[in-house]
């Protein structure tokens, strides 16, 4: 069963052509890996998906149904975000950001506690960081904030736009164990951009190479092991 479809889409900014003709399934409760360079096209799938970008041509299905491009709030309201920048909010404390989509959607105070406190268990955070503020916190503790915050509203699709891109191993390493953790404990689909193969590796079921706009090669975790030599050949 998909939670996203693209059919022949396509999209270009000014005069270059970003995307042609792509045609991709997303599968439901899977974690898929957008794998390219930069520019490739992959970033702008996930804005496509999201409402952000419209595209050119083709059709959007998200969540069984055509995506609506003149109302996109009730769709994103249903699809958890997380980029590279984070986007805490500076003058919020680390419970106000978690917490702000569930005051957002009228979600009953009883929810917004618990689900914090859950949020924040799953992510092995102390609660004595609730109180801090964003810039109290490492670059690691804020992706994991980031984490509690697509997570909240315990959304079928999690959009992520290479969030770890600027963390060291170590702490990718531990981040990558809450996502996995979080996405086994509810079952939620992943889409992932990322240009690291081993991230891909360790976190996807699924991932699709994305080249010059076009769908180059996808599969599983076979097929992912098989195209390794030739991704970072091309990645050097």
């Amino acid at each position: 069963m998909t939670i996203a479809e693209l059919h022949n889409v396509t999209h270009n900014f000014s005069d270059k052509r970003v995307l042609a003709n792509v045609s991709l399934s997303f599968l439901k409760n899977r974690i898929t890996a957008l794998l390219g360079s930069s520019g490739s096209g992959k970033s702008t799938i996930l804005k496509i998906i999201n409402g952000m970008v419209r595209p050119d041509s083709g059709t959007v299905r998200v969540f069984g149904e055509d995506f609506d491009y003149q109302n996109p709030a009730r769709l994103r309201l249903k699809t958890g975000y997380a980029v590279q920048n984070i986007g805490l909010f500076p003058h919020l404390n680390i419970q106000e950001n978690i917490a702000l989509l569930g005051k957002i959607t009228g979600r009953p105070s009883t929810f917004i506690q618990e689900r914090t406190a859950f949020l924040l268990s799953a992510v092995q955070l102390p609660d004595s960081y609730l109180k801090k503020y964003p810039y109290q916190l490492s670059g690691g503790e804020q992706q994991r904030v980031g984490l509690c915050r697509a997570f909240f509203l315990q959304p079928p699709l999690v959009l992520m736009d290479e969030p770890f891109a600027s963390l060291d191993y170590k702490t990718k390493a531990n981040i990558y164990e809450y996502l996995l953790r979080l996405q086994a404990q509810e079952p939620t689909s992943v889409i992932i951009v990322t240009h690291q193969l081993e991230e891909a590796e360790l976190l996807a079921d699924e991932f699709v190479w994305i080249n010059e706009g076009k769908v180059f090669k996808q599969g599983g975790k076979a097929e992912l092991d098989q195209i390794k030599y030739e991704f970072k050949e091309q990645h050097r």
